[in-house]
């Protein structure tokens, strides 16, 4: 069971990091006329989009860490 909750940890780890690089990217490609434009973007979206994400993706590996340390104490 805790090389199941190890994996998942890894897993949750690493879509955390991929999201991030995705967004960091997004941010990257906005372009002077989005910044500009008094509307929202399609890279503004984009950017929202993967941050949200990016939370997500940590808030699963803290409560897989969570639940992992929880059954290795029985």
């Amino acid at each position: 069971m805790n090389t199941f909750f190890f994996i998942a940890i890894l897993a949750a780890m690493l879509a955390t990091v991929v999201a991030l690089v995705r967004g960091v990217i997004a941010f990257l490609q906005t372009t002077e006329a989005d910044l500009k434009g008094g509307g929202v973007s399609q890279s503004g979206l984009k950017q929202n989009k993967m941050m949200r994400m990016r939370i997500a993706f940590q808030a699963i590996a803290v409560i897989l860490v969570i639940l992992l340390l929880i059954m290795s104490r029985k």
